[in-house]
């Protein structure tokens, strides 16, 4: 019965076209306007590592006291030079990175090719493990290299591409800042989203990072930051004043595998501040916090706003568009109420009418969903008009997306056709009959 049931449908649809157009123009742009925005949240909003994120954690130590903050008392983002490496020497999580991101130019073998710029980070040897970073060829460097201060790089596959072909350059020399750097490692593409590891530096959105050195190094060289450094009035002269005043610029992240590791670093964190305090460097209450992944994304406030207006306005456009589908369903469905009418007289049960109806808009939701499908295609590829281009580049139209799109249509239809059956399946056979 149900294809007997499709080919009524089918029938009924050629037999009003301007009104199956416009159905099917209501579902198509209502669907389309709630998947592009989707496209973008979903992007953006996701967690980078799920299997994980409970596990990863941010510290933070209050280094500029009560007075700098506002009513919610939050410490800095980032850690200042003494109180990361002080926490890093410390050793008590199972993996903890500090990092900063910088930017050199880089020499290309070939003289006649231009040198240009390129980003990345001077981290520690954890960093690879603790982040489940995939290599191409070789791997990380190791913790003895942080500590002789290697002069040892990893590089990113794109740039491995551009300045050796693709071939395996592991154990070759990249020249950056016009200084040689032994290549340990190329890494697979890895370009998680958002940036978790350096939303403080508006980066959780930019493109993938060329090359990662050891942070000893970059400190031996006195590389400055390429991200954002906070003195709130604390600034010190030059470089030395980098390393020992109370500037923020350095993000630290620690992995804690279980609740036992949690509460005993949080324990450790707090006599950390309270050491501090006692020593008269921090003349105020030890004030620390340790978030997980998750929760800081959530605190850095990485999904622009924007995103979340957009998509509450698509929503509410397909929900507008829905209910003029109803509309016009009920208009559609009523106007044969002669006919079910005859089908109840001759043995039709209500429920067949129920069917024979809602296969009907799935039809339409079908064909809304083709439509909105070809207008998500288009608005996907027109998104950089609304959101800013490094946010604009991570929506894609993927296989996910598309069948989310069908079964949405399909879906909202069949939803709003509820109505319309329920009142078409209620029709009376006698007053149908006594009328024709």
């Amino acid at each position: 019965m149900f294809g007997y049931y499709a080919q009524l449908g089918l029938r009924s649809l050629r037999r009003n076209p301007v009104l199956t157009a416009l159905m099917v123009m209501a579902i198509g742009f209502g669907v389309a306007a709630s998947m592009i925005t989707y496209a973008v949240f979903r992007a953006i909003s996701g967690d980078p590592m799920p299997w994980k994120s409970a596990q990863l954690f941010v510290p933070q130590v209050d280094n500029w006291g009560p007075q700098s903050h506002g009513p919610d008392n939050e410490p800095p983002d980032m850690l200042g030079y003494v109180d990361a490496t002080a926490l890093m020497n410390a050793h008590a999580a199972q993996r903890q990175v500090a990092t900063y991101p910088i930017s050199f130019p880089v020499q290309p073998a070939d003289a006649a090719v231009t040198p240009f710029s390129v980003d990345g980070y001077a981290t520690y040897a954890d960093f690879f493990g603790m982040f489940e970073v995939p290599f191409r060829y070789g791997s990380g460097w190791s913790a003895a290299d942080d500590q002789r201060h290697a002069d040892s790089v990893v590089i990113s596959s794109r740039l491995n591409d551009e300045l050796f072909g693709g071939a395996n350059s592991v154990g070759r020399e990249i020249r950056l800042d016009d200084r040689s750097y032994r290549i340990v490692g190329v890494m697979q593409h890895w370009d998680p989203h958002p940036r978790f590891y350096d939303v403080a530096n508006d980066n959780a959105f930019a493109a993938a990072a060329d090359f990662y050195l050891p942070f000893t190094r970059a400190i031996d060289l006195k590389t400055e930051t390429n991200g954002h450094s906070n003195c709130n009035g604390h600034a010190g002269i030059g470089w030395d004043g980098m390393l020992r005043g109370q500037c923020t610029w350095i993000s630290l992240w620690v992995e804690l595998p279980d609740a036992a590791a949690l509460q005993n670093y949080r324990s450790f964190l707090q006599g950390y501040a309270a050491e501090q305090q006692r020593s008269g460097r921090f003349p105020w209450a030890p004030n620390i916090r340790l978030r997980n992944l998750t929760q800081w994304l959530d605190h850095e406030q990485v999904v622009p706003q924007e995103s979340k207006v957009a998509l509450l306005l698509g929503l509410g456009f397909l929900a507008v568009c829905l209910i003029n589908t109803v509309g016009l369903l009920l208009a559609k469905f009523m106007r044969r109420a002669s006919e079910i009418g005859v089908r109840r007289a001759l043995g039709a049960a209500r429920r067949e009418i129920y069917l024979q109806f809602l296969v009907e808009a799935g039809a339409v939701g079908c064909a809304g969903g083709v439509l909105g499908l070809l207008l998500t295609g288009i608005g996907v590829l027109g998104v950089g008009l609304v959101f800013e281009p490094d946010i604009a580049r991570l929506a894609r139209l993927d296989l996910s997306l598309v069948g989310l799109t069908l079964l949405v249509a399909i879906g909202a239809t069949l939803v709003a056709a509820f109505y319309p059956t329920w009142r078409a399946a209620r029709v009376q056979p006698a007053w149908q009959l006594k009328a024709g």
